[in-house]
């Protein structure tokens, strides 16, 4: 009788115990749940917050690209109407501007190169180039001119693009450092194209006014020679 007693005093004991086991077995899970669903809601938000923030980059990507293709565009169409290649006499074309579609700084770069290693005929139509197909652009002043034109008095061969390039700065550039040199080349160039006329009135210009300047000393030098050859002719 006493151990049943004691039995009975007993098994509810273990069962408390067994139930609070169960208990806390539960909480524990809850725990766990309320952790992982709080990590997964802060995750959650990080998430969005990243979305949010690539939906930006891509809207202001999409932007870029529509301004650059404006861009393109613009650029296409100003190429295109500069790709219409000048009228000149040169008989090999080494720039071939219309397959390389040549920037206006790259003219001048190869242009100005040949003129200095006294390349005279690639550097004369690398500058005619650049002045027919970009003709508003800042380069094209006296300096890129007088360049353009004795290179190609230089050629013996390109007297009219001389003559064109020299007159502009005669017409144009009247305080000109290279004024009285484009008057001279241009006077040299008229009389290579059978203008005696022009070229005499110029020599004798320079004798009156610019008898001082060294542009009068080179012609001097050969003047009398010029002089009784194209006399006699």
């Amino acid at each position: 009788m006493k151990k049943f007693i004691v039995c009975v005093m007993v098994l509810p004991l273990f069962t408390s115990c067994n139930f609070m086991q169960k208990v806390e077995g539960k909480a524990k899970k809850i725990n766990n749940y309320e952790k992982v669903a709080l990590n997964l809601s802060k995750e959650n938000r990080e998430l969005r917050t990243r979305i949010s923030s690539l939906e930006f980059d891509v809207q202001q990507f999409k932007s870029k690209i529509s301004y650059l293709k404006l861009k393109v565009e613009k650029k296409s169409a100003s190429r295109k109407i500069a790709s219409i290649a000048p009228k000149q006499s040169f008989g090999q074309d080494m720039v071939q501007f219309t397959t390389y579609k040549w920037t206006p700084s790259q003219l001048k770069s190869v242009a100005d190169e040949s003129f200095a290693k006294k390349d005279y005929k690639k550097s004369a139509q690398y500058f005619y180039s650049l002045v027919k197909q970009y003709p508003g652009h800042k380069y094209i002043k006296d300096d890129v001119l007088f360049k353009a034109g004795v290179s190609a008095y230089e050629t013996h061969e390109y007297y009219d693009q001389a003559v064109e390039m020299l007159s502009r700065i005669v017409a144009d550039y009247p305080t000109s450092r290279h004024y009285r040199g484009a008057k001279l080349w241009l006077s040299l160039a008229e009389l290579k194209k059978g203008n005696k006329d022009f070229f005499f009135k110029t020599v004798e210009e320079f004798r009156k006014k610019y008898r001082n300047t060294a542009e009068w000393k080179i012609i001097s030098r050969h003047y009398y020679e010029i002089v009784q050859k194209y006399k006699k002719m």
